[in-house]
């Protein structure tokens, strides 16, 4: 079996090559509102974190893969596992989608990849999502690919206009 890849689409380890998409994502600050960055990221940082990528989940508690559009091999995405637990076989998961690739399926297929890596080779019981509340294309996303909202975090990011809750959605094996 091949993981990580299908038709449309591969997911591949982090590429020096990938330092000015990651820039340029990284600090996008109307992204910000939906992860934990609090300020933009140097390119210097990049570098370091590029460098430091080679490790293996295992040992870093954390895998960030690029997402490859095939029919033209451009970058159109990253998806990120972390908080991994191995005792507890779970993971947390994150994506994002280029602006100019979003609600052409890209993200629907980079979960469904990322599912099967995860339950089938990494053998993980669950993995697990935190969507803002504000975040009704990523909430929509996550129920179309079989994630159940499990609770909802009261109160959980601060944004400008107050706190707004947060969905833990899961998927289990």
């Amino acid at each position: 079996m091949t993981y990580l890849e299908n038709k449309r689409i591969a997911l591949r380890a982090l590429e020096p090559e990938d330092l000015d998409v990651l820039y340029k994502w990284e600090n996008d600050s109307s992204l910000w509102r939906n992860g934990s960055t609090l300020a933009p990221y140097s390119k210097f940082a990049l570098k370091e974190y590029l460098s430091s990528s080679t490790r293996d989940i295992f040992q870093t508690g954390q895998l960030r893969l690029m997402i490859i559009e095939k029919s033209s091999g451009n970058s159109i995405g990253t998806i990120d596992l972390y908080d991994f637990d191995p005792m507890n076989l779970r993971a947390g998961i994150g994506i994002l989608i280029d602006s100019d690739y979003r609600h052409k399926g890209f993200g629907f297929e980079t979960l469904s990849l990322i599912e099967e890596y995860t339950f089938r080779f990494l053998l993980l019981k669950q993995i697990y999502a935190f969507v803002p509340k504000t975040n009704e294309p990523s909430y929509r996303l996550f129920k179309k690919a079989g994630f159940k909202e499990s609770g909802v975090l009261q109160s959980w990011i601060k944004t400008v206009d107050g706190f707004t809750d947060v969905y833990l959605m899961q998927l289990t094996n």
